[in-house]
């Protein structure tokens, strides 16, 4: 089991790698860069970065126990066919008319080089803020039997707290990592995360990346 608030995830004591992704969530250059689309609207993606190297270490960790890695992008298709009147209202009233910004024609769409993408990681390209939101993320979650959902990555008060109360809706068992997640709002991403205990574990749990590595490596030891 992995240590965690308000209870030890998973509340069954039955952690199966299998049975388990770590999802990392839009840790694209459009977030992270200093001339994406985060900072354009006036945000300091530096908070965001900082957690790349707590990320990259869950990864290589989940990926020695057997866990899948599912990374998401989110994008509108590059001849914005996808693109309601009122997205293209907001785009225009965010200053990105005209420009390549959160298309998935442009660099920005690409997860940041930093990150380790393996070729047998799975990645889910969205358009909205919830990775199950028009896509196959569940399909693909269903086919690969996956049952538990860590989630990691950017921002925590949007995509990832989005995707979070989707997978929660659908029933999956989910778990926050608490220092693998960031946002450009420091507040918003402390109220995010106290969201995830309310009502004694609304969300699921919550926990940080030393519990989750320890555990990673207690099921790597059992697998060999």
């Amino acid at each position: 089991m992995i240590k965690a608030t308000p209870f030890d995830f998973p509340y069954d004591g039955r952690l199966v790698p299998g049975n388990t992704a770590l999802i990392v969530i839009d840790l694209q250059e459009d977030f992270l860069s200093t001339t994406g689309y985060f900072a354009r609207q006036g945000y300091d993606p530096s908070p965001l970065r900082a957690i790349l190297p707590t990320v990259n270490r869950l990864i290589a960790a989940a990926r020695a126990a057997g866990l899948r890695i599912i990374h998401t992008r989110q994008g509108y298709r590059g001849d914005m066919a996808d693109m309601t009147p009122y997205e293209k209202w907001r785009r225009k009233r965010a200053g990105l008319e005209g420009t390549d910004i959160l298309l998935r024609s442009s660099p920005g769409f690409q997860i940041v080089p930093e990150i380790d993408v393996a070729p047998q990681d799975i990645i889910v390209d969205k358009t909205c803020n919830g990775a199950f939101t028009y896509t196959d993320f569940e399909h693909v979650l269903r086919a690969q039997g996956i049952t538990h959902l860590l989630f990691s990555g950017c921002t925590t008060d949007v995509c990832v707290h989005t995707t979070l109360r989707e997978a929660c809706d659908r029933n999956f068992q989910c778990l926050t990592i608490s220092d693998a997640c960031a946002s450009g709002d420091q507040r918003a991403h402390e109220a995010a995360l106290h969201m995830v205990t309310v009502e004694n574990g609304i969300f699921g749990a919550l926990t940080d990346s030393g519990a989750v590595i320890a555990a990673m490596s207690q099921l790597s030891g059992e697998a060999h």
